[in-house]
């Protein structure tokens, strides 16, 4: 449906704010109607054929947590199902959005907003029908080939279900290989920001010299090889999301300036004093354990509060169980095609092969076996013989193991020095050539 022939109704006990909306609405819609009570929203609806309802989430009363908000839309919900409604307030509650979206809110914006976002988000609801763009990522999906229907990636879906659609920042969590990227462009791919810009930055690998150049830009002769001016990542993302990999790995000094850029809402170029507004979405991601994030030696617990309104953990792939043959189904079929080989099956041996094993390296392993797999084969049917897995992931574990027997030989060198000494500890901490602090902690970390 085109925004000029559409009728929307408004509804806040604002004057401002009707005002405001309908001057800037007056142009651009064919009918456009006002109204500070929201006892009379239901005689409106009955009486108008409105194609959207923007609707305040607090009035005046004895209720200012945005219930009011949620009333009236189940209201409108039970009068005409399909009527869109866009719920806004003054307070960026992210619970409070998904409550809203949930009881079937078109859409959720925080006051004051900036009116080309309002104008897109009335278009995106009427022209595409955003209930139905909204396709879950857990089918297969040619631009995010996210696949999985065990329980907890169906968790994580729902998660996504919920969070995408609104601007609030995710910080995703997961061991290598989990797929990190893939749930970030799903997330852009099922928000209103979809049509811009999907910017993706490795953060962990940049330099700290290159780092704010690369975020943030520079302008021609700000440094010596400045020989024109170049925007930075933040401004390619304008209006769309921006997508920091490796949150983690980045340096206290590097974390303080990226603080600052998100708390002002804009970031200044190198070789200029001109500050630049940003609309983005921010979505960060970290192999990190979320308590290594916690230590204000290694991170900022600021920025952490900054990034982290949502929080995402993608499992392993061993944690999906039936996932990992769907996931190797789809590779094979993918390979197949790559390396035109006839249509390939899996055999029974194959596949209980591949149950159990571990995978170390997650979907990213699974991708690279399965391709090795299909190059290697030589009959339609793939067997077990054709299954091999990488000995990187191999040699991690025989690492792993290791370092277990290790700690089982210092454990034991720790209670002989100790029985040697009658547990004297100075003299067990100096036949060790450890400190006596140091013993003591040895001490409590194996429980003796």
């Amino acid at each position: 449906m085109l925004l000029k022939n559409a009728h929307i109704l408004v509804v806040d006990d604002d004057s401002d704010v009707l005002t405001a909306v309908r001057l800037l609405l007056k142009s651009k819609v064919k009918l456009v109607i006002t109204e500070r009570n929201p006892n009379n929203i239901e005689s409106l609806i009955t009486r108008n054929k409105f194609d959207l309802v923007i609707l305040d989430m607090n009035f005046n009363g004895l209720i200012n947590t945005g219930n009011e908000g949620i009333f009236w839309l189940n209201r409108i919900k039970n009068i005409n199902k399909q009527l869109h409604v866009i719920l806004i307030t003054a307070y960026s509650d992210i619970d409070l959005a998904i409550k809203a979206l949930k009881k079937g809110a078109a859409d959720f914006l925080v006051k004051p907003w900036k009116n080309d976002k309002l104008i897109t988000s009335i278009e995106e609801i009427l022209n595409q029908k955003k209930s139905k763009t909204y396709n879950k990522p857990n089918l297969l999906n040619s631009e995010s080939q996210i696949i999985g229907k065990s329980s907890i990636m169906e968790a994580v879906f729902s998660k996504i279900d919920k969070v995408a659609p609104t601007d609030a920042n995710i910080l995703i969590l997961g061991e290598n290989g989990t797929g990190k990227d893939l749930i970030a462009k799903a997330i852009h791919q099922n928000s209103l920001r979809k049509n811009k810009p999907f910017i993706k930055v490795d953060v962990g690998a940049l330099t700290p010299t290159l780092f704010e150049s690369e975020l943030f830009g520079y302008t021609k002769g700000a440094f010596t090889d400045a020989k024109t001016s170049r925007k930075g990542r933040f401004e390619a993302a304008q209006g769309g999301t921006l997508f920091l990999d490796e949150i983690g790995n980045i340096s206290l000094q590097q974390q303080a300036k990226l603080l600052s850029v998100l708390q002002n809402r804009q970031l200044i170029p190198l070789g200029t004093n001109t500050p630049i507004p940003i609309d983005i979405r921010l979505i960060c991601a970290t192999n990190l354990d979320i308590s290594l994030l916690a230590n204000e030696t290694r991170f900022r617990k600021d920025l952490i509060y900054r990034i982290n309104t949502v929080e995402l953990i993608i499992p392993t792939l061993k944690e999906r169980g039936k996932d990992i043959i769907l996931l190797a189904q789809h590779f094979t079929k993918v390979y197949a095609e790559k390396y035109l080989k006839d249509q390939l099956q899996l055999g029974d041996d194959f596949i209980e092969k591949l149950k159990k094993y571990h995978f170390p390296g997650n979907v990213r392993e699974l991708q690279y076996t399965i391709e090795r797999a299909v190059i290697m084969s030589e009959n339609n049917l793939l067997n077990k013989n054709d299954l091999t897995f990488s000995p990187i992931e191999k040699d991690t574990i025989t690492i792993q193991q290791s370092d277990l027997r290790l700690d089982i030989l210092e454990k034991k060198a720790i209670l002989k020095a100790i029985e040697k000494h009658n547990g004297n500890i100075s003299k067990s901490a100096k036949e060790l050539g450890i400190t006596r602090t140091a013993l003591y902690r040895r001490l409590h970390k194996y429980d003796l």
